[in-house]
C-alpha cells in the first residue's frame, strides 16, 4: 500500500506544484481565471501560496504523516472551492479541478489506510 501512497503523493505534489509555480510566475491563464469568477487578482498570488504550502505539506507528509494529511485535506477543500467557483459563474470546464480534486481524495484515502491519520 505504500507504494500506491507514495506513487500518488509524489504524483499530485507535481500537480499541486506546477499549478502553484504557474500562479506565482504571473502567468496570465490564473489571472483570466480569477476575472473570469469575479476574484480580484491580487488573490492570485494568495491562491498560489496555497496551493505551494500544499506541495510542500504532501512531501513532508512521507516524513511525518500527519503533515500529508492535513496537507492533502487543504488541497481538497481547496478544489471543492474552486469547483464551486466555476459552477457559481456558471462555467462548466471543471475537468481540472475534478483531476486536482481526485489526486488530493487519492492522497489522503491513501495516507489514511496506509499510516492512519497520525
Amino acid at each position: 500500500m505504500f507504494a500506491a501512497y507514495l506513487t500518488v503523493t509524489i504524483l499530485g505534489a507535481v500537480f499541486n506544484g506546477a499549478a502553484a509555480v504557474t500562479y506565482l510566475i504571473g502567468h496570465e491563464y490564473p489571472k483570466t481565471q480569477a476575472d473570469m469568477k469575479g476574484i480580484s487578482r491580487k488573490w492570485v498570488p494568495v491562491l498560489g501560496m496555497l496551493l505551494a504550502a500544499g506541495t510542500v505539506g504532501l512531501l513532508a507528509g512521507l516524513a511525518v504523516p500527519l503533515l500529508g494529511t492535513l496537507a492533502a485535506c487543504g488541497l481538497v477543500l481547496y478544489f471543492i472551492g474552486a469547483i464551486i467557483a466555476h459552477l457559481r459563474v456558471g462555467s462548466r470546464n471543471i475537468v481540472g479541478g475534478i483531476v486536482f480534486l481526485s489526486t488530493a481524495t487519492a492522497v489522503l484515502t491513501l495516507g489514511l489506510i496506509d499510516h492512519g491519520p497520525w
